[in-house]
């Protein structure tokens, strides 16, 4: 791909949209940045953006803008499917997101983590056991850093671990990852895609482009991601949680058991990782591993590092994370959690009584499947934010002890206090986004840390 140039429009400021700008520059492109908010809601990004000496366009996306362009590149937070862009692919104008972009500057091999939950404890802890293998990582993606950051920078490398979301694979074109890991599809994000049928064929973009040399790793019991893998051109090695099949002897994959995760690559290796020791807690944590550790052995990693990374590979913050214990009263901070799947797999975490504090913006998802896990988990639910009312409607006769709201999430804190008896967890998994109250989950869940140590 030439830039030198070459007009390149970027759809959407912010981070990603500023790596996209800076990377363009460095390759002689023309670069025009444009985004539907106005100058003050952009920050920071505004004076960097001028230090980069592009052309500014804000408070909305120009048709003539698009049509000047030779080429687009959407950010992740800007629906692939709004009008300027479409109206510039009638005229056969390119449009790709970050990704892609990437993706064709890079020549190390792409680790790539999708799914709806657990891609950045899965990616992290790929790129610890590769980085214990005394492999030379980058790790980024949908977290952290941009890929485009390493594009053309790579050479040093020996490997890209990156989480990869449904929205960055809506723009892809030809990005074709080495190894494309799918942990699991489950309902979300549904305000911005029209059917969960939709929303699971974005996942399984992620194989698209994939040939016979490469690698998919994908979950086994897992009736929507298997649905995504029946056309699929690459080695397939499905990760099982529960199976009748006993050993991994006669084929590809993974086995999961409550102590130890038995995987085998054809020709290359098998291996017994003991989970017993390690601070991942529940079964779904043993998935990210096993997904983790297929992919590792699958490019060299030998089983000694990816036993050692599991060891002592600690929860990430804001994904079951402790923060604190107060009377005797557990507090677990799982503001990550998005989606309705989230919570389920939250609450089979814990053996002991749950107070569970939900709510925030609906992403457009159903909440009664929380039904039969909150009747049999939870002994109060407190909801916040937007959603409380649906929330409380679908569940209001499952907690052994009812259900309450509170005005905000440190008055929540509070009154899940005193509904926890010793001994119980007062659990912050909100199944909602963050943004009718808090910036992003990371502000939510610092302030329920903060309502937390105010306790104590």
């Amino acid at each position: 791909m030439t830039l030198d140039g070459q007009h390149v429009v970027v759809v959407g400021l912010a981070r990603s949209g500023l790596a996209v700008a800076c990377f363009l520059k460095r390759h002689g492109a023309r670069v025009t940045v444009t985004d539907r908010s106005g100058e003050q809601a952009l920050g920071p990004f505004i004076a960097q953006a001028r230090r980069l000496d592009v052309a500014l366009e804000l408070g909305g996306h120009r048709d003539e803008t698009m049509l000047a362009a030779d080429l687009i590149v959407v950010s992740p937070g800007v629906p692939h499917t709004i009008a300027p862009l479409a109206l510039a692919r009638t005229q056969g104008i390119a449009v790709v997101g970050e990704v892609e972009l990437a993706a064709r500057f890079i020549q190390r091999p792409i680790l790539a983590i999708s799914g709806t939950n657990g891609k950045t404890t899965t990616t992290e802890l790929l790129g610890r056991m590769l980085t214990q293998a005394d492999m030379r990582v980058f790790v980024g993606g949908n977290i952290g850093t941009p890929l485009v950051e390493i594009a053309g920078q790579d050479a040093h490398l020996d490997a890209i671990v990156a989480e990869i979301s449904s929205f960055q694979l809506d723009t892809i074109d030809r990005f074709a990852p080495h190894v494309a890991v799918l942990l699991n599809i489950s309902p979300d994000h549904l305000d911005r895609y029209p059917s969960e049928a939709a929303y699971a064929a974005s996942k399984g973009r992620l194989f698209e482009n994939q040939g016979d040399r490469d690698i998919a790793v994908c979950n086994g019991n897992d009736s929507r991601v298997q649905a995504q893998c029946r056309t699929i051109g690459s080695r397939l090695y499905n990760f099982y949680s529960h199976t009748s099949r006993k050993g991994t002897s006669g084929f590809p994959g993974a086995m999961i058991t409550p102590h130890q995760i038995t995987a085998r690559i054809p020709g290359v290796t098998e291996a017994a990782i003991d989970t017993t020791h390690s601070p991942l807690i529940g079964p779904h944590n043993r998935e990210n591993i096993a997904a983790a550790t297929l992919a590792a052995l699958s490019v060299g990693a030998p089983p000694a590092a990816i036993q050692k990374t599991v060891d002592t590979f600690k929860a990430l913050p804001h994904r079951l994370e402790p923060v604190g214990t107060v009377a005797g009263i557990h507090f677990v901070n799982d503001s990550k959690a998005t989606n309705v799947d989230a919570v389920v797999r939250a609450l089979e975490c814990f053996d002991g009584p749950v107070v569970l504090i939900m709510g925030g913006r609906n992403k457009g998802c159903d909440f009664s499947p929380l039904h039969s896990p909150t009747q049999s988990r939870v002994r109060k639910l407190i909801v916040i934010g937007e959603a409380k009312e649906k929330i409380l409607h679908a569940l209001q006769t499952a907690p052994s002890h009812g259900t309450d709201s509170a005005t905000d999430l440190t008055a929540a804190v509070r009154q899940a206090f005193d509904a926890a008896r010793p001994g119980d967890t007062v659990l912050l998994s909100p199944a909602c986004a963050s943004f009718d109250m808090f910036t992003s989950y990371t502000e939510r869940g610092d302030t329920f840390r903060r309502a937390v140590e105010a306790l104590a």
